[in-house]
């Protein structure tokens, strides 16, 4: 059976082959790994894979020099903001990944199926978030760089499976896990925050609820952390939820799109330029390029509640949707 192999394995394998040291080559076997098509004729390559990472994760524990090491990761960020997908083991964190983003990311039955980080963009409206799905949460097993691949995110998701019977313990493990790695994810933050502890934005997904007693358990959740945490239900058989669920992640990123308009141009309405809220147009300026912000001499403003092509001050607060047309 042939492999039909794509074309974003093909660039990972480039990448390993021209690879300058063992870090580079671990990074792009995770990719092709990820990326490879999931078939019968793709098994055999698949299992060389893994026993290349294995091999190549070892050498790099154990190295030359004195003493073992760690592993560590970072994920470069794309798109509008990263947004990490948690949750223990068999919650339907890949699932959910592959229905929002439309990839295809393994998924199986059983527990422990990723064991490495599955970056993959999710679309909204003409953007594209980053997801991050990450090995479960676990007090058996666990990879040593999650906590810090969490910590780097903008947002925690929070995936639990609510067809389980196990619900409550899912849950109270995973926020045990988290508090140990110092990562604090409570709807309401402490108005001293600690320094030592990263507090992330988070979303508590309620996976699986076309399943049976997945009604009862969301009583049963709300009942003990209603009053800590919001909760969003979803399923991969209802669209509307997903799509929901996409409007929700862009809402909690709070960023703003502004489109870029050239004088005596249409505007470029295809790529907007993503920006924290409550950035300025002196931001902007700086973000299109970095001289533009100290020649700007004014700019306009296109936008639902303001008058088209009004003049703005570089202190102007930008709103998404802002087509905004630089004058230098």
């Amino acid at each position: 059976m042939p492999a039909n192999l794509n074309a974003q394995y093909y660039s990972a394998e480039e990448r390993y082959k021209g690879a300058k040291d063992d870090r580079e080559r671990f990074k792009a076997l995770k990719e092709m790994l990820a990326v490879i098509p999931k078939h019968k004729g793709t098994e055999k390559l698949q299992a060389d894979l893994k026993k290349k990472i294995s091999r190549l994760k070892d050498e790099m524990q154990t190295g030359k020099s004195k003493g073992p090491k760690r592993l560590s990761y970072s994920i470069e960020k794309e798109g509008a903001g990263q947004v990490a997908l948690v949750g223990p083991p068999n919650a339907g964190k890949s699932m959910l990944a592959n229905c929002l983003a439309g990839v295809s990311l393994e998924v199986a039955e059983y527990a422990f199926t990723t064991r490495i980080f599955q970056p993959a963009m999710m679309p909204y409206e003409d953007m594209q978030i980053q997801l991050v799905d990450l090995p479960p949460l676990s007090n058996e097993y666990m990879e040593n760089w999650v906590p810090s691949i969490i910590k780097s995110c903008d947002i925690l998701v929070l995936v639990l499976d609510f067809g389980n019977d196990d619900l409550l313990e899912q849950i109270e493990l995973s926020l045990e896990i988290l508090s140990h790695h110092k990562i604090e994810i409570e709807d309401n933050k402490k108005a001293e925050e600690d320094p030592r502890i990263t507090y992330l934005d988070s979303l508590i997904i309620a996976n699986k609820m076309d399943l049976p007693h997945a009604q009862d358990n969301s009583s049963v959740f709300m009942e003990f952390y209603g009053d800590r945490f919001s909760l969003y239900h979803t399923s991969r058989e209802d669209q509307a939820s997903l799509e929901q669920l996409k409007r929700k992640i862009f809402e909690l990123l709070d960023v703003v799109r502004i489109y870029s308009k050239r004088p005596g141009h249409d505007p470029e309405m295809d790529n907007p330029y993503v920006l924290p809220r409550g950035k300025t147009l002196l931001d902007f300026a700086q973000t299109v390029h970095k001289d533009f912000a100290q020649n700007l001499k004014f700019a306009k403003v296109w936008g639902s509640n303001k008058f088209d092509g009004q003049r703005i001050t570089k202190d102007y607060v930008l709103t998404d949707k802002d087509v905004i047309e630089l004058h230098l």
